[in-house]
């Protein structure tokens, strides 16, 4: 009989899941095998991108700029976030069973803490872009110290946040509290997490409605002082563009998945969030990838610097490859917003 107040440190994860009525699988079933064959060829993906953005960043000196800083710890977020959810297939299934609690802890702290610092990242990136357009600058005149700060101030928040649940937020010792979706966690831990993460969003909609604003207004007046600007639709329309696959991607990648954990965490006894909880995990850990394309892949001189890093790997293979690699570099081109002040631009894809 289970007695209210009493610690079950010493009891299985079976225990744990019987007691939130999840179901723990003694062998593969069809849905176990198809969410592990997405799960890793997602967490491959993400894994190659993240590393090749990472590469760049580092191998191009014009990417030793604040906003690039930030982009790369964007970059390694994801990489250990792709890390993590390759950890959580290798150990899900039937052999979530044979884990102790402590891996238990470990399997959710470490994908706690990586979609925290992506999230957190993400916001980062909103409020340095807001700075630097408001200063009419192409890249933020931060102190590298500061940046570094922020960066350190992410992952303080991350580590907190995925540390936290395995010495205290846990329902160890309050078996009424367990989630259904994660039987070893409290449902309160699960509602802050989702409300944290609905935070950081309203905030990325205020930072870049702002932005979208601003820069519009200032085209807008650099358009009554020319009498043909033909450059201002494809302007503005490149900027509304890149809002909304940024908004966009965060939105599709990121709200089913809180919205499941918010239900959970509010303990709603009639929605059925185990039916769907492992394909919106596996949609929100895609978001890892989805920021890689939209983050570096809309940057030409990513995008050129990815060329030259593809191209010396082939070029390892073939002698021919150098001057393919020459091309490519060549015919690339940046689509630019022109701010008319001071002369200084905007690449869509810094926003």
């Amino acid at each position: 009989m289970v007695t209210m107040g009493q610690c079950y440190y010493n009891q299985t994860i079976g225990f744990f899941y019987n007691n939130s009525g999840k179901e723990l699988s003694s062998h593969w079933r069809p849905k176990d095998v198809i969410v592990v064959a997405l799960g890793l060829t997602v967490s491959v993906l993400v894994l190659l991108t993240n590393l090749l953005v990472i590469a760049a960043i580092a191998s191009n000196r014009r990417f030793h700029q604040p906003i690039y800083y930030l982009l790369g710890n964007l970059a390694a977020a994801d990489l250990f976030a792709g890390v993590a959810y390759l950890f959580l297939m290798f150990h899900t299934g039937p052999r979530t069973a044979r884990l102790s609690l402590e891996g238990w802890f470990v399997r959710q702290g470490l994908l706690d803490t990586s979609l925290t610092a992506s999230v957190a990242t993400l916001l980062a990136i909103a409020v340095e872009r807001h700075r630097s357009v408001m200063a009419v600058q192409l890249h933020s005149r931060l102190p590298r110290g500061r940046v570094v700060m922020l960066i350190v101030g992410v992952w303080v928040a991350a580590l907190g946040l995925g540390l936290l649940p395995a010495h205290s937020w846990h329902c160890l010792c309050a078996l009424d509290r367990c989630s259904r979706m994660a039987p070893l966690l409290s449902r309160s831990y699960l509602a802050v997490w989702a409300l944290s993460s609905l935070l950081v969003f309203l905030l990325m909609v205020a930072v870049y409605t702002r932005i979208f604003f601003y820069v519009r207004r200032r085209v807008q007046r650099m358009a009554e002082h020319v009498s043909c600007h033909p450059r201002y639709r494809e302007t503005t329309l490149s900027l509304v563009k890149t809002v909304v696959i940024i908004l966009g991607a965060f939105v599709v990648c990121w709200t089913p998945g809180q919205v499941v954990l918010l239900l959970d965490g509010l303990d709603c006894k009639s929605c059925n969030v185990l039916a769907v909880e492992k394909y919106f995990l596996l949609l929100a850990e895609a978001n890892s990838l989805v920021n890689a394309v939209v983050y570096s892949c809309r940057d030409a001189e990513m995008r050129r610097t990815f060329r030259h890093l593809l191209c010396c790997v082939c070029l390892r293979r073939s002698t021919h490859a150098s001057a393919r690699c020459a091309s490519s570099a060549q015919a690339s081109a940046s689509t630019r917003i022109m701010l008319p002040e001071n002369g200084h631009s905007l690449m869509d894809s810094t926003l």
